[in-house]
């Protein structure tokens, strides 16, 4: 549990930094429409942390698999990097000049993790255990 802390820590932090980073150091660098693919990477980041987050907060319930919740923070950080990552990459090409034509369908591949990670969040709470009001 302490290094998925602190993963959604590091996430977390870079997500604010790189926000800042769009919203500051990017409008001169790359057009609009770059910027918007850029701050969609950002908060998808966010989502996706503050998600991981919750479920870390109820890690310890006896009604929920820590298991599962494990793997959905799992998809959830494959998706931070693949979904955000190649939107990272794919709208700041005019900066960094490196042939990022392979990352387009990485996007949709990092997208499929977020699912699987709120499927897997949906999975969680223990069949044994009878806790509905």
């Amino acid at each position: 549990m302490k290094n998925r802390l602190r993963l959604c820590a590091a996430l977390g932090a870079t997500a604010v930094a790189l926000g800042a980073f769009g919203a500051h150091g990017l409008k001169d660098l790359v057009d609009p429409a770059a910027l918007d693919t850029f701050h969609t990477g950002v908060r998808y980041q966010f989502y996706h942390t503050l998600a991981m987050g919750m479920v870390l907060a109820f890690w310890h319930r006896p009604e929920l698999r820590q298991k599962r919740l494990g793997q959905a923070i799992t998809c959830w950080a494959v998706g931070i990097l693949l979904f955000s990552g190649s939107l990272y990459l794919l709208s700041l090409q005019d900066v960094h000049g490196l042939p990022v034509a392979i990352l387009g369908p990485v996007t949709p591949v990092g997208g499929l993790f977020f699912i699987a990670g709120w499927v897997l969040l949906f999975l969680s709470p223990n069949r044994n255990l009878s806790t509905d009001a």
